[in-house]
């Protein structure tokens, strides 16, 4: 049987990115395929943030390759890469004065101008991405009544309906409870599993990156440390040399995966 080879989505090579005279990115290649769900991790200041910046533009003016569905990013205009790509940026208190559902239709921008009325297509994708992130209810809440964890389901809502085939997260479950961080993850795996949608998600959380990844793309020192699985991570005992410190394996009952902690010096 032949096995189908996955279509490449986003394709960047030896790129480097500089602000205000400082190296960010040195170098950076990596390729990520269609459905593919990759955990970027590493330390404070590796260029985590800055990478997924770059891949949607915010930050413009690196050096080397980047290409998106075989496309040069920068042949994309603005509302074009939107309808193949969305962003949620780390947790803030912005745009809180507006309704649940208010900031989701936002979302659909990319399809919409200053002038359209929005349209059955558009309050379908709202209504859809309300129910996969379990806000029906909250529609007409207004963002700043909302917890931290209901406020982030309501930001990837407004991402998910860009029907967009790459969905970027920095930081997404930073700050919330452990209920939450759960939801999240759940939802995440959800739109990955079931509708292909390739994820790139950065995060410190280094047993969430083990246990809802499939890959692993480590940055250090704003370069490609590491990149595949987590198993040949642990069996290549890398993380003291990713972050300076040891770290513990303990085993997990329910997965191959061990969970991670740092040793503790006494």
């Amino acid at each position: 049987m032949e096995l189908k080879v996955k279509k490449t989505v986003i394709e960047m090579k030896g790129y480097s990115f500089r602000i205000a005279r400082q190296d960010i990115l040195n170098d950076i290649s990596f390729t990520a395929h269609e459905g593919e769900y990759i955990s970027v991790v590493g330390p404070n200041g590796a260029g985590k943030s800055t990478l997924l910046k770059c891949l949607n533009r915010i930050y413009t003016g690196g050096t080397g390759r980047v290409e998106v569905n075989g496309r040069p990013l920068g042949s994309y205009s603005q509302k074009e890469l939107a309808r193949v790509m969305s962003y949620v940026p780390q947790a803030n208190g912005g745009m809180l004065s507006f309704t649940v559902q208010e900031f989701v239709m936002m979302g659909r921008y990319p399809y919409l101008n200053p002038f359209s009325t929005v349209r059955a297509e558009d309050e379908e994708a709202v209504g859809k991405a309300l129910e996969l992130t379990g806000l029906e209810a909250y529609a007409e809440r207004a963002m700043n009544s909302l917890s931290g964890g209901e406020r982030q389901k309501v930001f990837i809502a407004a991402a998910l309906t860009q029907g967009a085939s790459i969905l970027l997260l920095d930081e997404p479950v930073t700050f919330l409870d452990p209920r939450h961080q759960v939801d999240v993850h759940q939802i995440l795996r959800k739109v990955n599993r079931e509708s292909g949608v390739t994820i790139i998600a950065v995060t410190h959380d280094i047993n969430n990156a083990f246990y809802w990844g499939d890959r692993v793309l480590v940055l250090k020192d704003g370069r490609v440390a590491f990149d595949g699985s987590a198993k040949e991570i642990i069996e290549r005992d890398l993380l003291k040399d990713i972050y300076g410190i040891g770290f513990q394996l303990i085993k997990n009952p329910d997965s191959d995966k061990p969970i991670v902690m740092p040793e503790v010096q006494e």
